[in-house]
């Protein structure tokens, strides 16, 4: 059993491999393509982009199917189907044809959100972003083909490279028959009950977002720069596909990085770095009119987006325990679209103003975006979870503004004083009084706190229902960076007298 468990991360990872090999045929090998079947500019990116509709699109069932059904199931039927398009492609002679291919190539990409759904399973928390950050190098795949697809295809017909794929999809289908679990832990929630719990959650819809930028930007040029290397800065098939593959092969290797340090750091911070990267590549993609710059812009694109890409799956656990397979179909789905719509508006772009500078200063743009996004959430979060230990805790809590009108307490308050929160609001702390303090004990107490900024003691108080009781009570001073007084702390806890 224990050995079934570890060939997990590495079969589902190859698996990976050969899906997303099958999934990027049409880009590596368009430059040939166009030479043997007419086809327009707008044609050629149409058809470079259709497999990334199915590719995205399936990603939502098949995350969900996974935690029903299994990785190892859904790997076999994917793999043998994949066989289909790949042999039609093969065959291709229309605009139509490469269509239809293209859009069931599609599922190569989908498999994505099958291992970031399982893989997790077999690890605790804490490895969870660099577990689906190997897994995600599975990206390579695409690498693979557009280096060797076009190698193949000068050596034989573009037609003999797309058979030879059909190859690996028989092997891994038999693989994951083989070595799959077939004891994979499964979950009985219905796709309508997954998706009614998450859909309302800004979080999610957020890091689809953000997925949409950094795995978008790598899908993106992906699939345009074999073709673009060649028409723009008039490379060899060979030249611009072995560049190509230097992008995913940077971009891929960098994920597993990004998942570390999502594990190993805090991801929030870890995101900003990235979208201040990308906003920054964006700027450096527009005004780049010689191969040197444009090389630069486009690593640091890779860098940025594969560190992002892993870090981005550390956040879905964390925040989707129980939803996690719907919620990365979901994310790895926003992911799969953000590649799909570059390449047409760049090429809308270039035909209307000869350029594509607009075009990459929009990826600046969502960057941008984005990095403000990151911020809001890093500060809302840490501001959630100190409400969320203020309301409960053990022990009172009432805070007041320096001129000492209660500005917030929390449940154990309530449940000491049998006062609600509204009760109170903007009212002074001394309705709780006993009135069998001393005047002179409360000088003395203010006193010590306007000198050391905090006082401890007993204090007997009283409440709503009149009965007298004895608190533990501490009180201090908040101040700003101005040393100015903002509010009061009480924290307190009653104690037998």
């Amino acid at each position: 059993m224990k050995n079934i468990k570890g060939r997990q991360l590495p079969l589902q990872t190859l698996s990976l491999v050969v899906g997303f090999m099958v999934w990027v045929l049409l880009s590596s090998l368009m430059s040939f393509i166009k030479q043997d079947i007419s086809l327009t500019a707008g044609q050629i990116s149409l058809i470079t982009a259709v497999p990334v509709i199915l590719g995205s699109v399936l990603r939502v069932p098949l995350g969900f199917y996974t935690n029903r059904f299994g990785a190892r199931g859904l790997f076999i039927l994917s793999m043998l189907f994949l066989i289909l398009p790949v042999g039609y492609l093969g065959m291709a002679n229309s605009f139509a044809d490469l269509i239809v291919a293209g859009l069931f190539l599609g599922i190569g990409g989908a498999v994505f959100s099958v291992g970031v759904t399982s893989l997790p399973k077999y690890y605790p928390k804490e490895k969870h972003g660099f577990v689906n950050g190997i897994y995600g190098v599975g990206n390579i795949g695409t690498a693979f083909t557009s280096f060797g697809a076009p190698i193949i295809a000068g050596m034989y017909s573009w037609r003999i490279a797309v058979f030879v794929f059909i190859i690996p999809l028989l092997l891994f289908a038999i693989l994951n028959y083989i070595y799959g679990d077939r004891n994979e832990p499964k979950m009985e929630t219905s796709l309508k009950q997954q998706v009614l719990s998450v859909y309302k959650n800004n979080k999610l819809w957020f890091l689809s977002f953000f997925y949409f930028l950094t795995f978008g930007s790598f899908v993106a040029l992906t699939v345009y720069l074999p073709n673009f290397l060649v028409s723009e800065f008039q490379l060899t098939e060979v030249d611009a596909g072995l560049r190509t593959a230097g992008f995913i092969a940077l971009c891929t290797l960098l994920r597993p990085v990004g998942g570390w340090l999502g594990d190993k750091f805090n991801p929030f911070k870890v995101l900003m770095i990235v979208f201040a990267g990308l906003t920054v590549s964006g700027i450096l993609l527009s005004f780049s009119p010689t191969i040197l710059l444009y090389t630069i812009g486009s690593l640091s694109v890779a860098i940025f987006s594969g560190i992002g890409n892993g870090t981005i799956f550390k956040l879905v656990p964390l925040y989707f325990s129980k939803q996690a397979g719907i919620v990365n179909g979901i994310v790895a789905a926003m992911g799969g679209l953000g590649g799909f719509s570059p390449p047409i508006i760049l090429t809308i772009v270039h035909d209307i103003n000869g350029h594509y500078a607009i075009g990459f200063m929009a990826l600046s743009q969502f960057a941008l975006a984005s990095l403000i996004i990151i911020i809001w959430m890093y500060y809302t979060d840490k501001l959630n979870l100190s409400n969320y230990i203020v309301n409960n805790a053990g022990q009172g809590i009432l805070v007041t503004d320096e001129n000492g009108k209660i500005t917030k307490v929390n449940k154990a308050f309530e449940k000491i004083t049998g006062y609600l929160e509204e009760e109170v609001l903007s009212t002074n702390p001394n309705i709780l009084s006993s009135g069998e303090q001393s005047e002179e004990f409360y000088n003395e107490m203010w006193q010590q706190i306007r000198e050391k900024e905090i006082w401890q003691g007993k204090i007997i108080n009283k409440r709503k229902d009149g009965e007298i009781y004895t608190q533990w009570l501490s009180i201090s001073v908040l101040k700003d960076a101005g040393d100015n007084v903002t509010n009061y702390v009480g924290v307190f806890s009653e104690i037998d007298k």
